[in-house]
């Protein structure tokens, strides 16, 4: 049964956790790297598991894997076998899957909320070219060459185990299009899809959000389609237009207000402090059911987000 489902059945919003990359930083990890935050799958994973445990022990409904910017092509440019890059993807579900069950092995973490889903994440195509692709989208790669990029991390990510996957900072409509089909390889897998936008009405490369949504709303696979890694101001004229053009639950976790330069990979501007509480309670009541934070969030902003969502009543 689609999982996302399952909690929505029980109750009101499932939440999902912030920034990992943030938190390693804020360890000490240096993450100037071309692998980013999957540098740490190689160096210190331990700390990976750590931050999960963070986000589960803030509220976190469900953790987001490691492996957005884990791919064969990565690894392999560090002189890393495929065999060995796989296994690496696969370790990333395993550390938010063991940070999981040790959060839910204590009766007292229990109480009031469903147990905690992993979610598998898979970046987009231009994530792995660390060069802000994510954010622009002109790959100039057929569907059938983006299948081909995404289909070995799918693979390894469904094999681990992962409850679902995240596919997300999904940039253009044809990269949606793709990892759809692919999808169909693996009956019985869900995911999410949320784009990268860049208005209140456009994904990264234009094409209006609404149009990708009435694609996704037929798609049985997909569980929920939204907005991630985007400026927050632009998330209530987005789950607008989502809401107008599907009927699929919308998630939503945004940037914490700053602005990321691909050029200088540096992040520019002032983060909206103590925001998150009273921007889920908003988006919320304009549809959305999966709310999270994503780059330059911290466990304290999910906290705000789970203290708002227990005084909403369950099922």
């Amino acid at each position: 049964m689609n999982p996302i489902t399952q909690i929505l059945n029980e109750y009101p919003v499932m939440i999902i956790d912030g920034a990992m990359a943030t938190e390693l930083e804020r360890m000490g990890c240096d993450l100037h790297d071309d692998l980013w935050s999957a540098k740490i799958l190689l160096e210190r994973p331990e700390l990976i598991k750590q931050v999960h445990a963070e986000y589960f022990a803030a509220g976190a409904d469900c953790a987001i894997t490691a492996s957005y910017q884990s791919t064969i092509e990565g690894f392999a440019a560090r002189g890393i076998p495929e065999t060995d890059a796989i296994r690496l993807i696969q370790t990333s579900v395993e550390l938010a899957a063991q940070a999981r069950d040790e959060f839910w092995a204590h009766e007292e973490n229990r109480l009031h909320r469903p147990k905690p889903l992993v979610a598998a994440s898979i970046g987009p195509y231009g994530a792995s070219l660390a060069d802000g692709s994510e954010y622009r989208g002109h790959y100039g790669l057929t569907e059938d060459e983006l299948i081909s990029f995404h289909r070995p991390r799918m693979k390894a990510l469904i094999e681990s185990g992962a409850d679902l996957l995240a596919c997300e900072t999904i940039p253009c409509l044809s990269e949606a299009k793709a990892i759809t089909r692919l999808l169909e390889e693996f009956p019985g897998t869900y995911a999410w899809i949320s784009f990268s936008a860049k208005d209140g009405r456009h994904i990264s490369e234009g094409t209006p959000i609404s149009e990708c949504a009435a694609l996704l709303d037929s798609c049985s696979q997909i569980a929920a389609i939204g907005i991630n890694c985007t400026p927050i101001e632009y998330i209530p004229p987005l789950i607008e237009e989502i809401k107008q053009a599907a009927s699929k639950p919308i998630i939503a976790y945004p940037n914490s207000g700053e602005q990321y330069d691909p050029v200088t990979k540096t992040w520019k501007g002032a983060t909206c402090e103590n925001h998150f509480g009273k921007s889920a309670q908003s988006w919320y009541e304009n549809g959305v059911s999966l709310i999270g934070g994503c780059c330059r969030t911290k466990p304290a902003d999910i906290q705000a987000i789970a203290d708002w969502a227990k005084t909403l009543k369950t099922t």
